[in-house]
C-alpha cells in the first residue's frame, strides 16, 4: 500500500502539502497541535480538500475523539474518512464539538466564509500552525505554492576516503531573486540531525558547492552516510532543486556522478540493475519523511515476474538503509533489471554499483509512471514532428571505452518496444542504424554499440559522435513518450565504468505536441538552451558532449556560446561554438579554456552553455589520467 499523499501530477504539477506536513522542522510544531486536539472532549473536522488521511500519515491521530466530520463538496457527502461519514459543511451548525479542527492552510478566508456555521464557543485549529518561520517562506500569500517548497535530498556520505560534493549555481538569480538563502539539514543513517545550518547566496549566479569533508570538519562530525535535506528560501522563476553530486575518493581512483533527485516520491522505480560477475549492487534506501518505514511496506520485483521480495526491518524517519541485492534476491541472472515498489516513501533513490577492485558507481532509478497508456495519436503525428521523441547520448572513443545501451520499461503498462537506434558522425550525418525489438519486459539486454560498429565496418569508429533511440512507429510499436535507456561506459583500459539514464524528449520543433519541446523555464516550445557544467579538481579534466538532436530540420548550425563563470557568476572567458543540426562535439575544458585556466590554477567557478536558438542536450564527464572517470548528464536552470 503507498501512502495516501499526492506528490506531483503530470496534469496538475506537483503538490506540496506533503512538504509542508513533512519538513524536518514541522514535528516540533504538529507536537503542539496533537496536543491540543488530545486535550478535546470532541472534534469535528472540516476536511474540504480531502487531506485528512495524508494528514494521519505523518502524525498520529488515533487517541483523538474525533466526532463529526464534515466537507465541502456535495459528491463527497457520504463519503468514509476515518470511521466518519462525512456531512455538508451546510450542517455544521448542529455538531455539539467543543472544537473544530479545520485542514487547511491559509484558513482565515475559509473561516470567515463559515463565521455563520460556526457553533458557540467552538473553538477552531488549522493547520496554519503548523507553518515554517516566516523568514522560510517566499510567498506569504499562498503557503503552499511550489516557490515555497524548493526542497530536496541528497545522498552524502564522508566515511575514510569517501566523500561527497554538491555543486550547483544560483540560477534563481537570473529571474529576479535577491538575497537567497539554502537551509541545510544532515541526517546521519540513523536519520538523526547531526547538523543544522543556513548558507546565504551572493545577489549573484554564484556556485553552489558544499563538500562532505568541510561539513564534517565544520560540526566535529564522525564519518557519516546519510541524506542532506536542502530548502531554499526567497527564490524566483525555479520551483526546483537542482544539482550535480560527485562521489570521489582522496586520489581519485572512485570518481563516480549523479544529479539531483526527484523531489516528489513515488509509487514505483525501476531501471535498477542486477550484478554482473564479481559485482555488488547497493540499493541505498533513504526514508523522506519525518514517519518509519515498517517492515515490508517496500520491495523489490525482477522486470517481467509478478513475485515481489519484500524489504524487512524499520527504515527510521530520514535514515538510511543499504540494501544489498544478491542478499535480497540470491541467484538473480546477470543484466536482469529490477522493479522497485517504494510507496511514496522515497525519493528517487541512488544505487551504488562496487565491482571487485573496489571501483564504485553511482546513478539513480527512475520514476515508473503508472498513469501512462500508448499514445495512438504518435503514428499519424509523424510528419508533424518528425522522428518525434528523442533520446540521445554520446558515444566515447572506441580506442578506449566500450559504449552501451539498455532499454528501461517506464510505465507499468508498457510491454514491447520497437525502436530504431541510430548512430551519428559529428557532423550530423547518419553512419549506421540498428532496429531493436523487445517483446517482453523483462527480454531486454544490454547492446554494445561499439562492437555493433565494429562488426558492421570498423571505420566508423573512429568518426563516430552520438547515439539517438527513437520509436519505430513504421512497425507498430507502443509509443507512450516515456523511453528510457541506462547508457553505460566502461573504460576497456583500466575498467572503470560509469552509467547514467534519461528519458526521451522532441527537441527543436516549434509546434507543440503535449508539453514538447520542453522548455528550462516557462512553456514550450523549448528553443533554447541553458546547461550548466560543474569543474572538477585541477587533477581531472571536464569533458563537454554536446548534442544537436533536432526531431525535425531545425538551424543548419547552433550558435553557441560557452562561458567559463568565476565562483560569483562573473565571466573570465567565452567560447562560441558552432555545432551542425544532428551532430555533437566532444570538448575538454582543460584546451578550450587553457590560458584562463593557466592563471588560475586553483579557479572555482562553472561553465555555462548557452544557445538561444536552439536546446542543446549534454553530458559532462571528469576524466583522470589513471582511466577513473564519471559521467552524467547536465542540467538546464
Amino acid at each position: 500500500m503507498s501512502l495516501p499523499i499526492k506528490t506531483f501530477s503530470n496534469k496538475d504539477g506537483p503538490d506540496c502539502l506533503f512538504k509542508a506536513l513533512g519538513h524536518p522542522l514541522v514535528p516540533i510544531l504538529a507536537a503542539r497541535l496533537l496536543e491540543n486536539l488530545r486535550a478535546a472532549r470532541e472534534v469535528a473536522v472540516y476536511d474540504p480538500f480531502d487531506v485528512l488521511d495524508a494528514f494521519a500519515v505523518f502524525n498520529d491521530v488515533n487517541d483523538i475523539n474525533f466526532l463529526d466530520l464534515y466537507v465541502q463538496d456535495i459528491n463527497d457527502v457520504g463519503c468514509i474518512r476515518r470511521g466518519m461519514t462525512a456531512q455538508p459543511i451546510s450542517l455544521l451548525s448542529r455538531s455539539k464539538a467543543e472544537l473544530l479542527f479545520v485542514l487547511m492552510f491559509d484558513a482565515d478566508r475559509f473561516l470567515t466564509q463559515i463565521d455563520g456555521l460556526l457553533p458557540a464557543n467552538v473553538t477552531c485549529l488549522t493547520l496554519d500552525s503548523l507553518r515554517l518561520p516566516d523568514d522560510f517562506i517566499t510567498l506569504n500569500r499562498e503557503y503552499l505554492s511550489p516557490i515555497n517548497f524548493a526542497t530536496n535530498f541528497a545522498f552524502f556520505r564522508d566515511v575514510g576516503d569517501l566523500h561527497t560534493t554538491l555543486t550547483t549555481v544560483n540560477y534563481w538569480h537570473g529571474h529576479g531573486a535577491r538575497a537567497v538563502k539554502l537551509w541545510l539539514c544532515l541526517f546521519d543513517d540513523a536519520g538523526v540531525a547531526v547538523a543544522a545550518w543556513e548558507k546565504e547566496l551572493p545577489d549573484q549566479s554564484a556556485a553552489i558547492v558544499i563538500e562532505s569533508s568541510d561539513v564534517r570538519r565544520r560540526f566535529n562530525l564522525g564519518p557519516f552516510t546519510g541524506q542532506l535535506f536542502i530548502h531554499a528560501i526567497g527564490i524566483a522563476g525555479h520551483d526546483q532543486l537542482k544539482y550535480v553530486l560527485d562521489i570521489f575518493n582522496d586520489g581519485y581512483g572512485t570518481l563516480s556522478c549523479t544529479h539531483d533527485a526527484n523531489a516528489w516520491p513515488a509509487e514505483v522505480y525501476a531501471g535498477l540493475p542486477t550484478p554482473n560477475t564479481g559485482e555488488q549492487v547497493m540499493l541505498w534506501v533513504q526514508n523522506s519523511h519525518p514517519v518509519a518505514i515498517p517492515p515490508q511496506s517496500i520491495g523489490l520485483r525482477v522486470m517481467g515476474e509478478d513475485e515481489l521480495h519484500w524489504i524487512d526491518g524499520v527504515v527510521e524517519p530520514f535514515a538510511t538503509m543499504p540494501i544489498n541485492i544478491s542478499e535480497l534476491l540470491p541467484g538473480l541472472a546477470a543484466g536482469s533489471q529490477l522493479e522497485l515498489h517504494a510507496g511514496k516513501y522515497l525519493v528517487r533513490p541512488r544505487y551504488e554499483v562496487i565491482d571487485s577492485k573496489e571501483n564504485r558507481r553511482i546513478a539513480h532509478v527512475n520514476v515508473e509512471r503508472t498513469d501512462l497508456i500508448p499514445d495512438q495519436n504518435l503514428l499519424g503525428l509523424k510528419g508533424l514532428v518528425g522522428k518525434g521523441y528523442i533520446l540521445a547520448a554520446p558515444i566515447l572513443p572506441a580506442n578506449q571505452y566500450d559504449s552501451k545501451v539498455l532499454w528501461t520499461p517506464m510505465a507499468t503498462t508498457q510491454n514491447e518496444l520497437a525502436a530504431n537506434l541510430t548512430v551519428f558522425d559529428r557532423e550530423g550525418i547518419e553512419m549506421e542504424s540498428f532496429p531493436l525489438r523487445f517483446l517482453d519486459r523483462g527480454e531486454a539486454i544490454p547492446i554494445s554499440v561499439t562492437e555493433c560498429l565494429r562488426s558492421a565496418n570498423s571505420e566508423l569508429l573512429e568518426h563516430c559522435g552520438h547515439m539517438e533511440l527513437t520509436y519505430d512507429l513504421a512497425n507498430g510499436s507502443e509509443a507512450d513518450g516515456w523511453m528510457h535507456a541506462i547508457f553505460h561506459y566502461r573504460n576497456t583500459v583500466s575498467g572503470h565504468q560509469a552509467e547514467t539514464s534519461f528519458g526521451s524528449h522532441m527537441f527543436n520543433i516549434p509546434v507543440t505536441y503535449k508539453d514538447q519541446p520542453q522548455s528550462y523555464t516557462g512553456k514550450p516550445p523549448g528553443l533554447s538552451t541553458r546547461l550548466y557544467v560543474r569543474l572538477g579538481h585541477p587533477k581531472l579534466d571536464t569533458l563537454l558532449h554536446l548534442i544537436y538532436p533536432a526531431s525535425m530540420p531545425w538551424l543548419e548550425k547552433s550558435n553557441t556560446i560557452l562561458s567559463l563563470k568565476d565562483g560569483l557568476g562573473r565571466e573570465v572567458a567565452s567560447h562560441p561554438l558552432q555545432i551542425p543540426c544532428g551532430g555533437s562535439r566532444m570538448l575538454s575544458v582543460r584546451e578550450i579554456f587553457k590560458t584562463a585556466l593557466a592563471e588560475n590554477k586553483n579557479f572555482s567557478g562553472y561553465i555555462s552553455v548557452r544557445d538561444l536558438g536552439c536546446r542543446l542536450f549534454g553530458y559532462h564527464t571528469l576524466v583522470h589520467p589513471k582511466g577513473a572517470f564519471s559521467l552524467d548528464h547536465m542540467f538546464g536552470f
